[in-house]
């Protein structure tokens, strides 16, 4: 008996030996990263597909993206490559004769690394045809580089103040955004879209992507389930969210709207932030986490797929045909310091 148990016990610890060595050898070929290729995304109903309409371009063609969520639960469209006509969307902004704004904070060593690129691959692909005007925001004004403006577009620089940490920075761009959209840019824009700077375009980012209010779901988490999203679960902070609540995960990098709609979006956002300051408190993904407990009390009328903020980070992903916007790679011990 003793002989028998220890062969059970040898065989025991050689499974296991064998296991983690072949595990460690999955995840070696396989990134953890690409194991979200095997939660399925799910698909929206028949009957949602061919109602869906889109504020720009009518009705939308999502039975041609099958394979990948093209709608929410409150039937807000999901906007995929193929699922939209751009140039009904070009015809329809210029029918309403569209200022559309585009802001950015270029603060610190942003502005030298990733301003420039930015601003020449937005003049290439963004919302070409239309009136455009970009808003720098900056504590470098005499340092914003001069990148020559189509017709129709211009660029204005914002100065704003230099903040001591670059989490302040982020936090601060909600309360700033919220008294610019009260003054000049609210008046000159019916549009506006918010973006980070270390991002470039790559591709037609056009009037499809307008409506009321407009979040992008985050490139790295687009397949987790709910439980496994980085929301805010501190409950004390202003921007928790509780477990078992939640619809996606949005990314900071690329949020917008109508001026009114961002008015509402970024006060919520200034004042949960002031809030948790003066809690000492001060949330996961800071500005980002706020503007996720937003998004899930006010849903968005329109979500931008990842192909409109991706990451090459990731890899390639099937559906992911056509990416509008890339993520820079991320340098944060330069540009952070």
């Amino acid at each position: 008996m003793a002989l028998e148990g220890l062969r059970a016990r040898r065989t025991f610890w050689r499974t296991t030996v064998l296991s983690l060595g072949l595990l460690v050898l999955l995840l070696y070929w396989f990134p953890v990263r690409n194991l979200d290729l095997l939660i399925p995304m799910g698909v929206c109903p028949s009957a949602t597909m061919v109602l869906l309409r889109d504020n720009f371009t009518g009705v939308l063609r999502l039975w041609n993206r099958p394979n990948v969520l093209t709608c929410t639960s409150w039937k807000a469209p999901i906007i995929w490559d193929g699922t939209f006509n751009p140039d009904v969307a070009q015809r329809e902004a210029r029918r309403q004769n569209l200022t559309i704004g585009l802001t950015v904070f270029a603060v610190g060593r942003y502005l030298e690394k990733y301003l420039s690129h930015f601003l020449e691959s937005a003049e290439q692909y963004f919302m070409v045809g239309q009136r455009v005007v970009y808003y720098v925001f900056t504590e470098q004004p005499a340092a914003v580089p001069r990148v020559a403006l189509g017709p129709g577009r211009q660029l204005r620089v914002e100065p704003v103040m230099r903040e001591r940490r670059w989490q302040d920075v982020s936090m601060a761009r909600m309360r700033t955004l919220h008294e610019a959209l009260g003054g000049r840019l609210g008046r000159e824009a019916q549009y506006v879209l918010c973006m980070d700077v270390d991002q470039h375009f790559s591709g037609p980012f056009g009037p499809e992507v307008l409506a009321d209010s407009v979040a992008q779901l985050h490139a790295w988490h687009y397949r987790r389930p709910r439980w496994l999203l980085p929301f805010e679960r501190d409950e004390r902070s202003a921007a928790a969210i509780a477990f078992g609540e939640g619809d996606f995960y949005y990314h900071a990098a690329v949020f917008g709207g109508s001026v009114a709609a961002l008015r509402r979006l970024t006060a919520h956002c200034a004042r949960g932030l002031q809030l948790d300051r003066a809690r000492g408190l001060e949330a996961r993904w800071h500005d980002e986490s706020h503007l996720n407990k937003f998004f899930w009390l006010h849903k968005p009328a329109k979500v931008l797929s990842p192909e409109f903020c991706w990451s090459r980070d990731i890899g390639r992903r099937a559906e992911i045909r056509h990416p509008r916007l890339f993520w820079a790679p991320k340098e944060y011990a330069e540009v952070r310091n």
